[in-house]
């Protein structure tokens, strides 16, 4: 095998992901949360910190030399930081307060950390650890995968560099020759993405003006988010009931959840679900972003007495989107070329905030148990979720608000974080977790929410 068969360059769709980072300044971050009844096996924590950085969730990026060059991975030689342990403990009830304030720890997947792993003591005698990390080095079931092998032990060997092994010539010659085989799908995408603005030309029109015409808001908001746990058997026996399965389930809560926050299309009052699909197949695949999207269309007002066309829309959308690359992301071959305005102008098309005002939402399925050993035990609770830094009022008020729920099956139970912001509102944690209640009544649940 060559030295550049070796290279571990990002591929196109993990790149987008960084540039878009940078060019936006908003960072997505993943966390999960572990609350321990019983006493903490430190020393299990300690192992569990050591194998996570030397995990493919410990990699960093390194940029080219070439301004149009791609970047590639490396494993730094330590961890990015220690455990934090605070000794100060918290009540119970601001647990989730405590988890949304490490989502403002400085967080950098080319500079590092890229991620944190935090310990606090709660005064009910529990203990709540959280590792939050940039999105950029991985999505949901990367994530999960690094956990998975931190606390089983068997982790895998990505076989990247250290950050700087090469020299600055020998990366200037390797990186040119990849700029070279680039270059039939960088003119294949070029086509396509002059193809796609001219389609939605008048989009991209309207989008500017409401920019233009409004206050430039640049101040940052707080996305407030909120955490549902459902007893597993309750959910699936719900499911059932209303003739869907645990998928249509949470598609149901995500659709009546957009209904209630004003994320109805005016032409029909459907709501417009954007799905992640994973399609990660093989451990051998360490792309960051191994996913695609798919667009499913739901009636909220039927989902709390039946599932059956939410089972069907869903099932066929998913179909439809592993058979079929959207459109959007065959730009992504242009990225390296790309100046910081023009990276802000493949956002327009990528996510075209249009009257579909569409919705997340991530599945993430069942996990294995060891997803609630961080330490070597079980915890009794384990949230999983997104977050976002850096989110200004400018973006919430282009993207007409947000919503974002992302669920998983874990340990007996169902965990759905909610992640939502309404223009107008008053968007307070308190709301947004009687909303969450009043949801799961609504469809006959009871649960705890965070």
């Amino acid at each position: 095998m060559s030295t550049e068969s070796q290279e571990h360059r990002l591929e196109f769709f993990d790149q987008t992901a960084f540039e878009l980072m940078r060019a936006t300044g908003r960072g997505q971050l993943m966390q999960c949360v572990w609350v321990y009844e019983h006493p903490v096996d430190y020393e299990g924590l300690r192992r569990f910190h050591r194998n996570i950085a030397d995990s493919l969730g410990g990699r960093r990026i390194e940029r080219s030399p070439l301004p149009f060059g791609r970047p590639r991975w490396v494993q730094p030689s330590q961890a990015p930081s220690e455990i934090q342990i605070n000794e100060t403990p918290r009540p119970r009830d601001e647990l989730m307060d405590w988890a949304d304030e490490l989502g403002t720890l400085p967080i950098d997947p080319e500079y590092g950390p890229t991620w944190y792993l935090v310990v606090q003591p709660l005064t009910d005698g529990a203990t709540a650890i959280s590792m939050v990390a940039s999105h950029v080095i991985g999505d949901g079931t990367a994530a999960g995968l690094a956990i998975f092998e931190a606390v089983t032990g068997n982790v895998r060997d990505g076989g990247y560099d250290r950050p700087g092994t090469r020299t600055r010539r020998q990366a200037l010659v390797a990186d040119a020759r990849q700029v070279l085989r680039d270059l039939p799908a960088t003119r294949k995408a070029l086509g396509k993405g002059a193809r796609l603005m001219w389609e939605k030309r008048k989009e991209l029109t309207q989008s500017k003006k409401t920019r233009a015409g409004g206050t430039p808001l640049d101040e940052f908001v707080t996305v407030p988010s909120v955490a549902a746990i459902i007893d597993m058997a309750e959910w699936d026996a719900r499911a059932e009931s209303l003739g869907g399965n645990g998928y249509s389930l949470l598609v149901g809560i995500t659709a009546k959840l957009a209904e209630r926050l004003g994320r109805r299309r005016k032409s029909d009052g459907a709501v417009t679900l954007v799905i992640a699909i994973n399609l990660r197949e093989s451990l051998e695949d360490d792309r960051a972003l191994a996913m695609a999207f798919a667009n499913a269309t739901v009636d909220p007002e039927k989902v709390t007495v039946d599932l059956t066309e939410s089972r069907t829309v869903v099932r066929e959308s998913r179909q439809m989107a592993k058979s079929q690359t959207d459109p959007a992301m065959e730009l992504f071959p242009l990225m390296p070329w790309l100046p910081k305005a023009a990276v802000k102008g493949v956002a327009e098309l990528l996510f075209s905030y249009s009257e579909d005002l569409p919705v997340s939402c991530s599945n993430l399925g069942d996990l294995p148990p060891q997803i609630a050993q961080v330490d070597g035990t079980t915890a009794e609770v384990v949230i999983l979720r997104a977050l976002d830094q850096n989110v200004t009022l400018s973006e919430m008020q282009r993207s007409h608000g947000q919503l974002v729920v992302v669920s998983a099956r874990v340990n007996g139970k169902v965990t759905i974080s909610i992640e939502a912001y309404e223009i107008g509102a008053e968007n307070t944690k308190q709301g947004l977790r009687a909303l969450a209640e009043s949801t799961l009544t609504e469809f006959g649940l009871t649960g705890v929410v965070e």
